[in-house]
């Protein structure tokens, strides 16, 4: 076992550049080169491993100290006569312990401690209980490590009396502390600390809680600020209090001391002989306060707590079912906060082969090579051997015993067959297996190795025969270019078409994709062989490469691309697309040359708009077809030019008052041919000479309005709209007359008359107005009744020079409010007097009753009672009858004669109508049709029968000849 413990902690001066570590234990030991503060501190453990297994060391921790690397004055500390003072030390980092001093002005002037003056070597600050003036002076904070015997000074803190008064008296203030808890080892020295600041100055005294003696070994010093207990014991733990008091009152603080003791062994696990399938318990014990847990490393590594055959309880490892896998060196630790200590024991196993016995029966090819297997389970590694049959089995050119204890035998023959067995040993003990060699006859394909040329599209066939030993099974494997074939969904051009001896496959609808090179490969128990074909598939072009934009111009970009896979078919001519944000998809383009060959690999593509950003792409095609297209190119924009398009549909009229509208279709971005592109209105009245223009700088506007009080209404002028943009001026638009906005009519109609035609309908008649320079597009109508205000009234518009409307559904026996007014596409002109009408009673709502109907010769008599009008209906003036036909007939009676229907079933309904129109209609009833032999019956029996009775006519009604309701 080999010693790492790190002994010494290197002191790094701000000047080294090479650091050395050197530990004064056994060899072997670690040397650190350049300490690194960041990346060497930390903790170490060495590993010793051979064949039996490896254990790890405890842990060693490394530790650099860093001293002052920089010596500032620090700021004067300013305190009055009387008052305490703590002067701060401010140590570097560290490890171990240190020691702290303090030089009073110069060296080796240090200060003395008393009552009054206390350093804290917990801290290193000094404490001045109350300050006098021959305390005035610099003060440097003297700081060594015990480990390294290396002394470092601190910047200077010089100290000064205020000159504004004398500090007063007070009581005690304690400044240096201990814990409220402090754990403190077994058989080690503990060290409290306490002292206070007061004027006057305080006295410092110890006692235990509860008012226990000290110890005789107990040493209270330094004017009774330190209290210290060497070799602590369990009886030395306990409450301690420090009381710190003057003439101004008392004070005290009080900590617990607890004890503790790192983990010591009491049993530990012993080497131990097992076999296979056996059970290990191993215990491990030891002392400690707190109770120290436990666990187990195997080979340096935590055991896998996971199986189940493992359980660890309290220190007590149980492994059952052991195998060759438990093998190794093992260790336990037990450990609390305070510490950890490790114990070692071994586990060899005899030689086993219940879990790796030799195969019962090894196949090989004749004339090749075959490996038997032997992996017994044994620690440590033994003796291994070989015998065939009863004979033990000789090493020769052919036959040969590995290292790891396999037997190879090389160019394999008949005589080889027979019963093979392993025998291995250790010092623990002696095993052995065995199994059979058979040699088979060697597989071969028979079908010669070929190359395909298809075209894409076709199917084919690739062969796989093979002759091979008959008691042994054939197994096929396609690749296509090293890839399994995986016949199914995936790869649903492939299908198998072989036989038991035979893999061949067919590829159905052949594509490029499927060009390469396919093997066959044959696997028996024994051997394997295969065999390649290479298929070129012939197809369209792959996809161009490299597509790219070389030069633009306005209307021009130079495109070159680099040649694609012909996929074994020359390439015969190349096509060009490009794309805009403006269109969607690829389009052709022009070119030139106009036709693009098989050679060609640039071209200039014409006709293209300006100011537009184009992508390309290319496409190339061969006697079989076209293939994919390339990438396309990166976007490039044409170059601006002055437009070229002038805006579509101009045309205006309409707006407000002394306004004239004008307007057109916006250019599309893509025709704009520039950056900055705008719009030119020109306009002049019809006849005039000069044209007035102005500019509307909005690609996207589409109307401007022009504003002068002089402008008459309804006015002819001519506009044109023209382009520009950032390039210059475009054309103007077709010249396209137009009128100014006109004004709404400036007169009421007249004549307005309103008569009531039924309780529902007024007819209203005026006289239209007569044009001027104020056009008439109608007239607005609106009207309202007795209950109702005229902000709510209806409205209805007319169009053209119409001079009556009817106005429908209205309330019966109701007076309205009628008005006029012209409008046109200013507005409306001022309203026409309000005239009012009142409508006529509503028709009679009681329909007609009773109805009969007889037949005579070719004749239907049809009867009902009169409909009488309520008190506020109007009075009957007649009666429709409508025979569905359609046909309606009009009577001023209660009776009606008509043609007996031929053919056709009457379906009669009849209805009042009065001056206030027509009534409830009645019910529908149905007349059918007579024909043939029934009609001449009715004909004899009806100048016999009377409808003088309900039943009579029942039974009339039985023969279609006479109906009652």
């Amino acid at each position: 076992f080999c010693s790492c413990v790190l002994t010494q902690t290197i002191l790094a001066s701000c000047r080294d550049d090479k650091i050395y570590l050197n530990t004064f234990t056994k060899f072997p030991a670690s040397q650190i080169y350049r300490l690194n503060k960041d990346e060497d501190v930390g903790i170490y453990q060495c590993l010793g491993s051979n064949s039996f297994g490896t254990i790890v060391s405890r842990e060693a921790s490394l530790f650099i100290y860093l001293p002052f690397c920089k010596t500032h004055r620090r700021n004067p500390v300013r305190v009055r006569e009387g008052q305490g003072v703590v002067l701060l030390c401010g140590p570097p980092s560290h490890s171990g312990e240190l020691t702290f001093k303090w030089i009073f002005n110069e060296y080796p002037s240090f200060v003395t401690q008393d009552t009054r003056r206390f350093v804290s070597q917990k801290t290193g600050n000094l404490y001045i209980a109350k300050v006098d003036p021959s305390d005035v002076g610099n003060y440097t904070c003297v700081v060594t490590n015990t480990v390294t015997k290396s002394s470092v000074q601190g910047p200077p803190t010089p100290l000064v009396l205020r000159v504004d008064g004398v500090m007063g008296e007070y009581e005690p203030k304690i400044e240096v502390q201990f814990p409220e808890v402090v754990p403190v080892a077994k058989s080690s020295t503990v060290k409290l600390e306490c002292f206070a600041l007061g004027n006057p100055v305080p006295t410092i005294s110890w006692r235990r809680e509860g008012g226990a003696s000290f110890g005789r070994k107990v040493d209270v010093n330094k004017a009774s600020g330190v209290l210290e207990i060497p070799y602590f014991q369990m009886e030395d733990a306990g409450v301690y209090e420090c009381v710190a008091e003057n003439s101004r009152g008392r004070n005290l603080v009080k900590g617990k001391l607890s004890f503790y003791a790192a983990p010591q062994l009491t049993e530990k696990p012993q080497d131990v002989q097992k076999t296979i399938d056996d059970t290990l318990v191993w215990e491990c014990k030891a002392n400690g306060k707190p109770k120290p847990s436990y666990r187990w490393l195997k080979n340096g590594e935590p055991l896998d707590h996971m199986e189940d055959r493992l359980q660890v309880n309290n220190g007590v490892l149980n492994i059952t079912s052991l195998n060759l896998a438990d093998i190794g060196m093992y260790q336990c630790v037990a450990e609390n906060r305070h510490g950890r200590v490790f114990t070692n024991a071994e586990l060899p196993i005899a030689p086993d082969f219940s879990q790796n016995l030799l195969k019962a029966q090894t196949l090989a090819r004749q004339g090749g090579d075959v490996l038997i297997e032997c992996k017994p389970r044994m620690s440590p590694r033994g003796i291994i051997s070989w015998r065939k049959g009863k004979e033990a089995l000789r090493e020769n050119h052919r036959v040969t015993v590995l290292d790891n204890g396999s037997l190879r035998i090389s160019n394999v023959t008949r005589l080889d067959d027979g019963l093979y067995t392993c025998v291995a040993r250790n010092q623990f003990g002696v095993a052995s297996s065995a199994g059979s060699l058979l040699v088979k006859e060697p597989t071969a394909i028979t079908s010669p190795a070929g190359h395909l040329d298809v075209t894409v599209g076709e199917s084919i066939v690739l062969p796989c025969q093979v002759s091979h030993d008959p008691t042994l099974e054939l197994k096929f494997t396609w690749f296509f270019n090293e890839q399994l074939i995986h016949f199914g969904n995936l790869w649903a051009f492939f299908e198998k078409v072989g036989g038991r001896s035979s893999g061949d496959i067919m590829i159905r609808n052949i594509q490029p994709k499927h060009a390469g090179k396919y093997t066959c490969a044959v696997q028996t128990k024994v051997d394997s062989v295969s065999i390649a074909t290479d298929v070129v598939v012939r197809g369209p072009p792959g996809p161009p490469g490299d597509c790219r934009v070389t030069a633009v111009t306005e209307n021009t970009a130079s495109v070159s691309w680099a040649p694609g896979a012909d996929n074994y078919s020359p390439i015969l001519s190349y096509a060009i697309q490009a794309r805009t944000p403006f269109f969607l998809g690829w389009q052709a383009v022009n070119t030139v040359p106009k036709l693009l060959g098989g050679k060609q690999l640039s071209a200039t593509v014409i006709d293209l708009n300006p100011w537009v950003e184009y992508e390309f792409r290319v496409l190339a095609t061969n006697s079989i077809g076209t293939g994919e297209p390339s990438r396309p190119s990166k976007k490039a924009r044409t170059r601006e030019t002055p437009p070229r398009v002038t805006p579509a549909r101009v045309n205006g009229g309409g707006g407000g008052h002394s306004e004239l509208v004008i307007t057109w279709e916006p250019v599309p971005e893509e025709l704009q041919s520039g950056s900055g592109f705008g719009y030119v209105v020109a306009f002049r009245p019809l006849g005039a000479q000069g044209w007035m223009q102005a500019a509307v700088t909005s690609p996207e506007a589409s109307r401007y309005v022009f504003k002068n009080e002089s402008i008459p209404p309804f006015s002819p002028y001519q506009v044109k709209v023209g382009v520009y943009n950032n390039r210059g001026e475009g054309p103007f638009s077709p010249v396209t007359t137009i009128h100014s906005a006109e004004e709404e009519p400036s007169r009421a109609p007249g004549r307005l008359r309103a008569r009531s035609v039924s309780a529902s309908e007024v007819e209203v008649t005026w006289k239209p107005l007569a044009w001027s320079n104020r056009r008439i597009l109608g007239y607005e109508l609106q009207y309202w009744s007795e209950r109702q205000k005229p902000d709510t009234a209806s409205v209805i518009r007319t169009v053209g020079n119409k001079t009556s409307v009817l106005i429908r559904d209205l309330e019966g026996r109701c007076t309205y409010y009628v008005s006029l007014r012209a409008y046109n596409s200013a507005g409306v002109g001022p309203q026409s007097n309000t005239v009012n009408v009142t409508t006529k009673k509503p028709p009679p709502s009681q329909a007609p009753g009773k109805i009969m109907w007889n037949t005579s010769n070719s004749k239907v008599i049809l009867r009902w009672d009169q409909v009488h009008a309520l008190e506020n209906e109007s009075e009957v003036t007649g009666y429709k009858v409508e025979t569905g036909r359609p046909s309606v007939v009009e009577t001023n009676s209660t009776s009606l004669e008509l043609s007996l229907p031929v053919n056709q079933d009457y379906v009669i309904q009849i209805k009042p109508f009065s001056e206030g129109g027509e009534g409830r209609s009645s019910r529908q009833i149905t007349i059918p049709k007579i024909a043939g032999g029934l009609w001449r019956i009715c004909r004899v029996m009806i100048p016999v029968l009377l409808c003088t009775s309900f039943l009579l006519s029942k039974a009339i009604s039985k023969l279609y000849c006479c109906r009652f309701y």
